[in-house]
């Protein structure tokens, strides 16, 4: 009976000594496996992303945005002339239809400032800030006449120089009556219709 318990307890020794050689030898494959398994996982993952990587589009380029233009305010004077105003008056001692200027136009002047903004170099803006009259315009003057014109003489053409044709012609200063007179020397070129020439030389009121 004793015999049997030892032989019984060297069987499962033996038993379990070959299951444990087994596993010994059984055991590199295994990590081996384990370690190719273990980097396919790891390299999977970097060829999935690389692989989305090149399929992303490319992106636009970003356009700068442009720079903004300087602006700048200026402070502008001008001048703007200012028309002179016209007159006129009557004026009894120049004959009727003669114009004399008296009094000269002139034209006045106006300042005006501004004040002006420019961006980028261009007048963009414009603000009128004052504006003074620096120089008074002159009204310009221009006298009319009014006077009457003498009725045009109408001299006899048998004299040269100019005798009036009337009733009766006398030599100024002399004894006649008129009612015209004449001042000579006088040319009698024709007849001699007023009497005028007394001596008969061709002189007449010598």
């Amino acid at each position: 009976m004793r015999v049997r318990k030892v032989l019984l307890r060297v069987a499962v020794a033996v038993s379990v000594a070959g299951m444990l050689v087994g596993c010994a030898a059984a055991e590199p494959e295994r990590s081996r496996d384990t370690a190719e398994v273990a980097a396919e996982s790891v390299a999977a993952p970097e060829e999935t992303e690389a692989a989305e990587v090149e399929e992303t589009p490319s992106a636009e380029p970003t356009a700068e945005p442009s720079p903004t233009p300087a602006v700048e305010v200026k402070t502008v004077t001008v001048t703007q002339t200012i028309a002179f105003k016209r007159t006129t008056v009557k004026d009894a001692t120049l004959t009727e239809g003669t114009r004399k200027v008296r009094t000269k136009g002139v034209a006045g002047v106006r300042t005006l400032t501004y004040e002006v903004t420019y961006s980028g170099g261009q007048e963009t803006g414009r603000k009128l800030l004052r504006q003074v009259v620096t120089k008074q315009p002159v009204t310009e003057v221009t006298a009319v006449g009014t006077k009457k014109k003498a009725p045009a003489q109408q001299c006899d053409p048998n004299y040269s120089g100019c005798v009036p044709i009337a009733s009766d012609v006398d030599c100024a200063g002399g004894g006649g009556n008129g009612p015209a007179y004449v001042s000579g020397p006088i040319r009698v070129i024709g007849s001699d219709i007023y009497d005028l020439d007394r001596d008969n030389d061709g002189i007449a009121c010598e």
